[in-house]
């Protein structure tokens, strides 16, 4: 029987696609999850630096994500404990203008529901950004409206914003996200892991 983390790594199905990005990079897809994990990060994509080092938030969005979550790296990289599955697995590329394009449908589609069933014990999900609240929360409006409904998600899902430098501006102007959502998300993780 074959593992659908090894179906994974070895896909190439956008090849052609990152191949037209301002990038111009080959499939490199970061697989970072295990059986008997509790805790599920549900992310967008990797990044060019996560792309570069095969592991995934090791930048600085991962260091804000583990501050977010009260995790050091030791505990954020177990994959005992902690699956990160995005919604896409490879880096999706650079448009014209260097920023980062969408995570590519065709993965979701693909890789989505094969990779959450290897991980049946998960008892905490933390949605990270748009498309993956848009995939797993069918009433999704938009990214603030969700992470400040934080104590009506279903039980055991967190929904937050991306932790990435850019949405420093969106923590600014909504300061009820570190002072109400972050000790209950923490809480949360500690107790699952």
């Amino acid at each position: 029987m074959t593992d659908v983390r090894d179906e994974i790594r070895a896909c190439t199905t956008c090849a052609e696609r990152f191949a037209q990005t301002a990038s111009a990079h080959r499939p490199n897809p970061i697989v970072w999850f295990q059986p008997g994990a509790r805790l599920l990060i549900a992310s967008q994509a990797p990044g060019m630096k996560v792309h570069k080092a095969n592991t995934p938030f090791w930048d600085a969005s991962g260091v804000r994500l583990r501050a977010w979550l009260g995790l050091d790296e030791d505990a954020f990289y177990d994959r005992s404990c902690v699956a990160i599955i995005p919604m896409a697995f490879c880096f999706p590329g650079y448009d014209a203008k260097g920023s980062d394009l969408p995570p590519p449908p065709i993965c979701a589609r693909m890789w989505r529901k094969p990779a959450l069933a290897s991980v049946p014990d998960v008892a905490l999900t933390v949605l990270i950004g748009g498309h993956a609240m848009r995939y797993h929360l069918p009433d999704f409006t938009t990214v603030t409206d969700t992470v400040r409904a934080w104590d009506t998600l279903p039980d055991g899902v967190f929904a937050l914003p991306h932790p990435s430098w850019r949405n420093t501006g969106w923590l600014k102007k909504n300061p009820w996200f570190e002072a109400e959502v972050i000790p209950r998300l923490q809480a949360a993780v500690q107790q699952v892991m």
